[in-house]
């Protein structure tokens, strides 16, 4: 049987291959063909030519049906997972006669579900039929399929012709994202990061001009180091200048620990968490970027969503060298963080806060619960060592 099944579908695919009532019509000719053989009779002979015309007819039309035919799919728009996927294809009939009674199947990832079919009644010649599906998604990840088949057994039915094309598709499922109104945890590491020393241009020589900002009045308190002489002459008061500074602005540095034992489930969470951080930081005006031991830091919307969502544990043991957020499930990890670092931390087994010293350089954190909703959790106040 699986001989009989791989066979046809090499026909299908390369020529052409009996259907149900092709099978009967070529079994009565073949009947006939053997009736007339016996009885000599022309009448049969007759008959048993009519059936081989027929069956070579519809042998030979569905493959020259299929010429001329092309596919285009249009870009999918990436989505978070649970979100469904909006997929376009055309269908282009490029020849000078319609074209007609032809099945569509797009081969999809078996992540995504079963193939999907729709059956065309009619294009119009030098028309196109678009075709509009979707697809509905249940865990974060990058999908890639490359082949649509129309297949199609035009005029009598009596034989099947497929023919795959390649048409590359791509398609993002991010994670899903967590709408969060606060976080503790993202707003405290933000303000902390953005307290720490930032580079500042070095001040100028004296006697350069065009190195400073911008001049203005004399306040009280101002270094005298600062005062423009040459422009406090001229306008006979005190001018400061006003240089220029780097940084001030709220950073805050996501971490993935890849290296630890996880449980599948927890690392689905983690993710979560990461990309619900990232979007919360980025929509309260915080520079955040996510570290992986893989692919270093990486910021940008886009890259960082793409990055979470094929992401998957792996054998790096190294860890950020800066004050960073850091999910992990193993709190032996913790005290080797640099100073002014936060956790979230997924307990397994034995794994409990207790576990957690009080001597780690991180601040604070949270422990997760797992069947705890994730989005009140990442609401509570940090806990404090």
């Amino acid at each position: 049987m699986p001989f009989a099944r791989f066979l046809l579908d090499w026909l299908e695919t390369r020529w052409a291959a009996p259907a149900y009532g092709g099978g009967v019509v070529l079994g009565l000719t073949l009947c006939f063909w053997i009736a007339a053989a016996n009885t000599m009779a022309g009448w049969l002979y007759a008959l048993s030519g009519i059936g081989v015309a027929l069956f070579l007819l519809s042998a030979i039309l569905p493959a020259q049906a299929l010429k001329g035919i092309t596919v285009k799919r249009s870009p999918i728009a990436p989505v978070h997972a649970g979100e469904a996927l909006a997929v376009t294809v055309t269908v282009q009939n490029t020849t000078q006669h319609p074209k007609g009674l032809l099945l569509a199947i797009d081969r999809v990832p078996q992540a995504l579900g079963k193939p999907v079919q729709v059956a065309i009644e009619a294009i119009a010649p030098h028309a196109a039929y678009e075709w509009h599906y979707r697809l509905d998604t249940q865990r974060r990840g990058c999908y890639e399929w490359d082949t649509l088949g129309l297949r199609t057994g035009v005029p009598l039915g009596l034989c099947w012709s497929r023919r795959w094309q390649k048409v590359p598709a791509l398609a993002w499922v991010y994670p899903q994202i967590l709408p969060l109104t606060h976080c503790p945890i993202a707003d405290e590491q933000g303000l902390s990061m953005s307290q720490q020393p930032q580079p500042q241009a070095p001040l100028p020589q004296v006697g350069h001009e065009g190195s400073t900002r911008s001049l203005r009045s004399y306040r009280w308190g101002d270094p005298m180091r600062l005062v423009h002489w040459r422009s406090s002459a001229r306008f006979n008061e005190l001018r400061i200048r006003e240089l220029e500074r780097f940084g001030g602005d709220q950073t805050c540095l996501l971490g993935l620990d890849t290296h630890c034992n996880w449980v599948s489930d927890h690392f689905e969470q983690a993710v979560i968490v990461a990309a619900s951080l990232y979007v919360y930081g980025t929509h309260r005006a915080i520079a955040a970027q996510l570290w992986s031991a893989q692919w270093g830091i990486v910021q940008g919307h886009h890259q960082v969503l793409e990055l979470l969502a094929q992401i998957a544990p792996h054998q790096n043991p190294e860890v950020p060298n800066q004050p960073v957020i850091w999910l992990t499930a193993d709190p032996q990890r913790i005290a080797s963080l640099p100073i002014g670092s936060r956790y979230l931390l997924w307990p397994t087994g034995a794994n409990t806060t207790s576990t957690v010293k009080p001597q780690s350089k991180a601040i604070g954190g949270i422990t997760i619960n797992p069947a705890e909703p994730l989005q009140s959790q990442l609401q509570r106040p940090l806990q404090r060592f």
